[in-house]
């Protein structure tokens, strides 16, 4: 089973060691499509022999796929520079990557749940967890859809479970965590906007409330302890404000 891992950078020179450290010896190749970082960047991923190309930046749907046309091999891990693999689901990879079934298997690819580091805990319940991803795939068939914000991957036939996690290192504290908030907001809403989409006034409210309610409460948020609180409470803010940009846009329009 040949894997070629790829990933899609700007400026991450802060995750990408820890990231390429995990993975480095599970696969075949490293991909990196670098859109101009000015840091570090090119050098990490240099030390870990990475092909690194630049592109000048195509939506991230438009980046991931071209980390795909660029793999060589048939199988892919697609992983974000801010992610690393926990030792568990390493074993779990190099597991399945030397099975002698892998290759005639009919599984198109492998999920896995992702766990956030937040103020220094695990985030294990509320709306960001499990947040099961399928990160390892064939590459025949698969490609990135969706609009300027949350892509997911389109792939064909049955998805096999991981069971350990993907970890993810989101935030570097509560302003950067906002700041991505108010990014992923407004990419929302002017995508929702150019499909023709609207928003009542009570959206904003409704939607807000119905997240934290969710995140809080029916998915045990609090369990989280304080970060499970600010966590509902940051999302609930974030719908709030996705839906208050749509109704902007929506009164712009002619």
């Amino acid at each position: 089973m040949k894997i070629s891992a790829c990933l899609i950078t700007l400026n991450e020179e802060s995750n990408l060691d820890r990231c390429l450290k995990s993975l480095h010896a599970l696969v075949d190749e490293i991909v990196v499509v670098d859109s101009g970082s000015t840091d570090r960047t090119p050098a990490i991923a240099a030390r870990y022999q990475a092909r690194l190309f630049t592109q000048p930046w195509l939506g991230f749907v438009g980046q991931k796929n071209r980390a795909l046309e660029l793999a060589q091999y048939p199988w892919v891990l697609s992983i974000d520079a801010d992610e690393e693999l926990s030792p568990d689901l390493q074993a779990e990879i190099l597991a399945v990557r030397n099975a002698p079934s892998t290759e005639s298997s009919p599984t198109a690819g492998f999920s896995m749940p992702r766990c956030v580091q937040y103020e220094g805990r695990w985030i294990r319940h509320g709306d960001w967890y499990p947040d099961r991803l399928t990160r390892l795939f064939r590459k025949q068939n698969a490609r990135f859809v969706g609009a300027k914000v949350h892509e997911r991957l389109e792939l064909p036939g049955p998805i096999h479970p991981f069971s350990s996690d993907l970890w993810h290192f989101s935030f570097a504290d509560r302003a950067d965590h906002w700041r991505r908030c108010e990014k992923y907001a407004r990419l929302w809403a002017e995508s929702q906007h150019e499909t023709g989409r609207h928003a009542t006034a009570l959206a904003p409210w409704s939607h807000a409330a119905f997240r934290w309610f969710r995140g809080y409460i029916l998915k045990r948020g609090f369990l989280d302890g304080p970060q499970g609180w600010h966590i509902a409470k940051v999302c609930a803010a974030e719908v709030h404000l996705k839906y208050s940009l749509l109704r902007e846009l929506n009164t712009r329009s002619p």
